[in-house]
């Protein structure tokens, strides 16, 4: 295994609604990355989530911590995908901020 890929983003929402906006943001995700990515498995206990997902053939598995002023994540990944997620990392804040934005 590779160094994991993490991710912090913050945010002002508090754990609550955070957690709500990232638990149907993971509905969209599956929903319109279906040919690409799979979600494995999903089990959310309060503001965590441990989730395994295949992408193109190869595994990976990670963690998701809410935290009340920021959510983050932490994926365990195998080397051909770790290669992708330096280039991913900017498109992953990116959506992380605008799901989590105040509104």
């Amino acid at each position: 295994m590779a160094q994991p890929f993490t991710a912090s983003v913050p945010h002002k929402l508090g754990r609550e609604e955070a957690t709500r906006r990232l638990q149907s943001g993971l509905t969209t995700v599956r929903d319109r990355f279906a040919s690409h990515v799979e979600i494995v498995e999903e089990r959310w206990t309060d503001g965590h989530l441990d989730f395994r997902v295949a992408v193109m053939g190869q595994h990976a598995s990670g963690t998701l911590d809410v935290l009340d002023e920021a959510v983050n994540l932490s994926v365990e990944l195998p080397f051909f995908l770790s290669m992708l997620a330096n280039k991913a990392k900017d498109l992953v804040m990116k959506q992380g901020q605008i799901l989590l934005e105040k509104k």
